[in-house]
C-alpha cells in the first residue's frame, strides 16, 4: 500500500495544499519498504488529491485540509488522516501500527488559516 504524506520538508505539513513536498511511502506487511519525496507540483483547485491518487497513493496524511481536497480524496477511495504532527516517517509506522487516528478537523475557510495548522 502506498502512504503519501503532505510534508515541509520531513515534517508532516500543517496544511496539505500548501506543503514544500509529498511523501510517498511504499508499504508491506506493516513496515516501510521505499520512501520517496516529490515536490508539490501546485496548488490549484481539485489537482492536488487527483495527482496523489494517480500515483497510487491509498492513504494522505496530513496536519489539516480543505473540505474539498476530502471529498476528493474520498471519491477516489483514498483514506484521509489529518490532525498528524512531528516527523512523517514517524506518522507513517504510527499509523501502520494503528496509533494514528484522524481527527476529522476539515478546514473550511483558507481565509482562517490559525484554524487549520497553517500556524506551523
Amino acid at each position: 500500500m502506498k502512504i503519501a504524506v503532505a510534508a515541509m520538508g520531513t515534517q508532516v505539513s500543517g496544511h496539505f495544499g500548501h506543503c514544500e513536498n509529498f511523501i510517498f511511502f511504499d508499504t508491506a506487511d506493516g513496515a516501510i519498504t521505499a520512501e520517496q519525496s516529490v515536490p508539490n507540483p501546485g496548488h490549484r483547485p481539485g489537482f492536488l488529491p487527483n495527482f496523489l491518487a494517480d500515483n497510487g497513493a491509498r492513504v494522505i496524511i496530513a496536519g489539516g485540509m480543505g473540505g474539498g481536497a476530502v471529498d476528493i480524496f474520498n471519491e477516489r477511495g483514498v483514506e484521509v488522516v489529518v490532525g498528524a504532527r512531528g516527523d512523517a516517517r514517524t506518522a507513517v509506522e504510527a499509523y501502520l501500527r494503528g496509533d494514528l487516528v484522524s481527527t476529522g478537523d476539515v478546514c473550511h475557510e483558507h481565509e482562517h488559516a490559525h484554524e487549520c495548522g497553517e500556524h506551523q
